[in-house]
């Protein structure tokens, strides 16, 4: 009886996943546990280990191709074996009862609710939550996933496209616009004749979306792979539903270079790399339990203020793109503690081996520019958090300290946040008791 090969569930929360690529071909022998294919969820790839020995006789679902956990994805038996009648890449879970809506968002679009949709078919909860804070009509949404499904990756992509161009509307759709809809008063001014009557301004047209780029000769066209989408997707995604805004301040590190001279070597003998990044998170814990409003999510039933502190930290993978691991707890870690977690998530980040669950769930997010020279920058919220904060490189620079000029250490520290949620009085306090933290260290 040949086996079924089925899309896992990578994590607690992860309900889909991409097929990325197939390690072995059709016909192609295989041992078990051997790695079969490779599944991206939220920008991880994982290997895929055959449950079975044989040959992988039918491949299900191709490349590139979003489908639930617990569909079939290929079939492995022995060679000439039959597959069994309806087979396909049907999911096992087919027969679960679908998830209960929430209300329904108010008119003028309100999006289908998580389940069965008899025009569209299977709304995963997440699906019908995005559209629902998005205003995204479904109707319009190709799906891509299994049988033509809508997938949160459809509903990004679709966000991130640029608006269709509207036609221009004809003359009696604009009321407003012609002499036979002008005010009586601007057509006949008191002894003017209607030809020198004032003629109200005509709204500006809305600006043609850019055009696309034409490729030259040695230009080289870069395909996009599903970690660039990913990232592009949330990108824009970011900064249609936040108002950001970002504030600066600079703090003064002599305090906090000292310590770490004085205590990476004994980190290092506990297998420790003691960065500066410790420090960054360490303070940024502070200020999060300080001012707990910038540890929440905006929704539209009011703002969720949480009460774990999850520290996401952005992971270069050089020309690949980045990641962003979580810190979960990073309230009870302790300085070593902390460095352990980040010597840990940096370095299986960048081998491409972290879990799906490790990106996940976090509540504030660090980014370290500064590694690469940059003084200070504006990042981008990583939705759906309140604010991210963003660190430059260290300096020695001259400073003003009691009236006299003496060189220190300093670092800009830029906070971008959810106007939505703060106002620039909190979120200057918030950074500020990041920059206290820093200068007061001991």
């Amino acid at each position: 009886m040949p086996t079924k090969v089925i899309m896992p569930q990578l994590g607690e929360s992860v309900v889909e996943g991409t097929v990325t690529q197939w390690l072995r071909q059709e016909g192609e022998t295989i041992q078990e546990f051997e790695s079969l294919l490779e599944v991206n969820t939220d920008k991880v790839d994982s290997e895929i280990p055959s449950p079975a020995g044989g040959t992988l006789l039918k491949i299900l679902v191709p490349a590139g191709t979003t489908v639930r956990a617990g569909t079939i994805l290929a079939w492995i038996g022995q060679p000439g074996e039959a597959i069994p009648e309806g087979g396909g890449p049907q999911s096992t879970h087919a027969a679960e009862p679908a998830p209960q809506a929430e209300a329904p968002a108010p008119p003028p679009a309100p999006a289908p609710a998580a389940g069965r949709d008899r025009d569209l078919g299977f709304i995963s909860p997440v699906v019908a939550r995005l559209a629902r804070e998005q205003g995204v009509d479904l109707t319009r949404v190709k799906g891509t996933g299994e049988g033509g499904r809508i997938t949160k990756k459809d509903v990004l992509a679709f966000l991130a496209a640029p608006p269709p161009t509207q036609a221009e509307p004809p003359a009696w759709e604009t009321p407003g616009e012609g002499d036979l809809f002008r005010p009586t008063e601007l057509m006949f001014t008191a002894g003017a004749p209607p030809s020198t009557a004032p003629t109200p301004p005509k709204a500006a047209p809305p600006p043609p979306a850019p055009p696309a780029p034409t490729a030259q000769a040695g230009d080289r066209l870069v395909p996009l792979d599903t970690l660039r989408k990913s990232i592009a997707a949330h990108m824009v995604l970011s900064k249609h539903t936040s108002p950001h805004v970002t504030t600066v301040m600079e703090a003064n590190l002599q305090r906090v270079v000292a310590h770490r001279e004085a205590h990476k070597a004994a980190f290092a003998r506990d297998g420790v790399n003691l960065t500066y990044t410790a420090y960054w998170i360490s303070a940024l814990v502070a200020a999060l339990k300080a001012v707990p409003l910038v540890n929440s999510s905006w929704t539209e039933e009011g703002i969720l203020i949480h009460s774990a502190i999850h520290i996401g930290m952005a992971t270069s993978l050089g020309a690949d793109g980045l990641i962003v691991p979580v810190i979960k707890h990073a309230d009870g870690l302790s300085l070593l503690g902390l460095a352990r977690s980040i010597n840990d998530l940096a370095e299986r980040a960048r081998a491409r081996r972290l879990q799906p669950d490790e990106v996940k769930g976090g509540t504030c997010t660090i980014t370290n520019h500064g590694i690469s020279g940059s003084l200070f920058a504006t990042p981008i919220i990583n939705q759906p958090q309140c604010a991210i904060l963003g660190v430059g490189a260290i300096q020695k620079r001259p400073v003003v300290i009691e009236d006299a000029i003496a060189i220190r250490p300093m670092v800009y520290l830029s906070l971008t946040f959810d106007h939505r949620i703060l106002d620039g009085a909190a979120a200057d306090l918030f950074l500020s008791t990041v920059v206290h933290t820093l200068q007061d260290w001991s």
